[in-house]
């Protein structure tokens, strides 16, 4: 094909339309935001200046200037969320939903966060219809059906729980079986604590099934056995954990050690347990194979054992406990006043070291939880004190 002179005509003729077109553009650009209200803008700027009360009374005036502003509705009801003024929020979107100009699309995308309003608010019956109503179809079934697992945790219906994960597992592809797992287990809780083992054990090792690595689970059947009078069935489900995680064996340490004496042989268990320390270095295996040597062997025998580990990972519960060996062992009273001074001192941090920390959102509890109270996250603590966390960083 060959080149014609005449082509170069149509080169700033293209560029002349592209330039009118722009100019169409920008016109219209112009004179859109010169419709817009100041306060508009006004609010644009205290949000990107992270100061959200401003922005909601700037964005009010907005309203109140031209109400059929439907995406400063959802904005404005978002930020009253967030700021835990859930009743505002409820109203907003409410007053969006009763629109009678609004689109099939947007009244759903309404209702949806009218029901995480009620969700946030801890309204959880009315939350609960309205994510029923979106949650067979509609482009926000799979967020109301999320939502859904949400309310059904939060009101402890764990049968409804386990059907919602599994029913998400096999929609989006993304396993639940940790959640499921620890549905499971607090199904078997509730057995439990109306004296039904067998059903108990059933559910427990359905959490199993569903996820191997459920170390709350095999805690749980080792509790079951030793309640039932078989301390050697529960240590061997309790040294099952160290397959399945071995950091979790600083929560078994004392179980262990009592089932062992239970069955006369605590030497063994001591024994068992020092080699996990020694493998697995934790606070709380230190402090349970310090107290059960303190008492076997004496305080020489504890003083060596935390000497030992304290010279492989120095920690300030290790100090405490080398220091009340050294109490115990103290004949002179002078120098035993002398090491309980410095011992309450050092006592008095390890007190306030010796808490949980939330992977998930930082919440630090004395007492260790499946189950976060802070976030609602699971399995998100580690079975590791405040101190561990502070000495690995």
């Amino acid at each position: 094909m060959e080149f014609e002179p005449w082509w170069l005509l149509g080169i700033p003729i293209l560029f002349g339309l592209g330039w009118f077109a722009a100019r169409i553009d920008i016109k219209h650009l112009v004179r859109d935001s010169r419709a817009l209200p100041a306060s508009y803008f006004r609010g644009l700027n205290f949000l990107l200046n992270e100061q959200p009360d401003k922005a909601i009374e700037a964005f009010i005036e907005v309203v109140k200037v031209d109400p059929e502003t439907v995406e400063l509705h959802f904005a404005l009801g978002n930020l009253f969320r967030r700021r835990g003024e859930y009743d505002r929020a409820i109203r907003m979107h409410r007053h969006l939903i009763d629109r009678a100009d609004l689109g099939p699309e947007r009244r759903a995308a309404a209702l949806y966060e009218l029901g995480q309003d009620y969700l946030k608010a801890g309204i959880l019956d009315r939350a609960e219809e309205i994510f029923r109503q979106l949650a067979e179809q509609g482009p926000h079934a799979p967020e109301a059906r999320a939502s859904l697992l949400q309310i059904f945790q939060q009101e402890k219906d764990w049968t409804r729980a386990i059907e919602m994960a599994r029913r998400l597992e096999n929609e989006t592809g993304v396993s639940r079986a940790r959640e499921v797992a620890q549905f499971l287990c607090e199904l078997a809780a509730i057995e439990t604590t109306h004296s039904r083992p067998e059903r108990a054990r059933a559910y427990l090792s359905e959490a199993l099934e569903t996820n191997r690595r459920c170390v709350r689970a095999s805690l749980a059947l080792g509790d079951l056995e030793r309640a039932a009078g078989n301390p050697d069935g529960a240590i061997e489900h309790w040294k099952r954990i160290e397959s399945q995680d071995p950091a979790y064996l600083a929560l078994v340490a004392q179980r262990l050690l009592e089932a062992y004496r239970d069955t006369g042989r605590l030497e063994e268990g001591l024994t068992l347990l020092a080699g996990y320390l020694e493998r697995y270095p934790s606070l709380d295996l230190l402090d349970a194979v310090f107290q059960c040597t303190l008492e076997a062997k004496g305080p020489d025998a504890a003083y060596r054992l935390v000497r030992d580990e304290l010279r492989r990972n120095p920690t300030l519960l290790g100090l405490d406990r080398l220091l009340e060996a050294q109490i115990i062992a103290a004949a002179n009273p002078e120098r035993r006043r002398d090491l309980e001074l410095v011992r309450n001192l050092v006592h008095s941090q390890t007190r306030r070291l010796a808490r949980y920390r939330c992977e998930s959102c930082g919440f630090r509890a004395r007492q260790f939880h499946w189950l976060c109270p802070g976030c609602g996250a699971w399995e998100s603590y580690p079975p590791r004190r405040s101190e561990e966390f502070e000495l690995a960083a």
